[in-house]
Parts: structure tokens; sequence; C-alpha cells
């Protein structure tokens, strides 16, 4: 079972893969938004790890960006492990 701190670090990770990822694809977060069905104000309360979101709208936002759930759920595990 995961330590607390093992798990923040996880959720941040999360928050900052997410943001990479939108960013580095040139996405800003009213498209995001739009396309996530989501609040530009719920993307960057993700990003900024203000809100801890439900799956439901991380799997809304890694669709939204184009990115695989799995894959950036094994990468913040990865950098939370370091």
């Amino acid at each position: 079972m995961a330590s607390d701190k093992t798990r923040r670090a996880v959720c941040t990770a999360v928050a900052h893969i997410l943001q990479e990822e939108r960013e580095k694809r040139g996405l800003t977060l009213t498209a995001v938004a739009a396309a996530a069905g989501l609040s530009r104000q719920m993307i960057s309360f993700v990003e900024q790890e203000t809100r801890n979101p439900t799956l439901d709208t991380v799997l809304r936002i890694c669709d939204a960006i184009g990115i695989d759930f799995e894959a950036v759920l094994k990468r913040a595990n990865r950098e939370a492990r370091k």
C-alpha cells in the first residue's frame, strides 16, 4: 500500500504531466476545457493542484489532450518514486 507521501507525489506528478503535455501540444486551457466538457477553471484547478479531480475528470482531460491515461499514471508513479 502506498504511503500518504507517495500518493501525494503521484497526484502532483499527474497535475504537472497534464499541464506539460497540454502546453507541449500548444493547447489552451479553453480548448482543453471545451473538448473535455469541463470549465476552463476546472482545468486550471487540476493543473495547479487546487482541486483533487475525480477519475472521470482526469480521463476527460487526457482524452481532450490526446494522451493515454495509463501512460500518464505510469509516468507519474515513476516520477513520484524518484
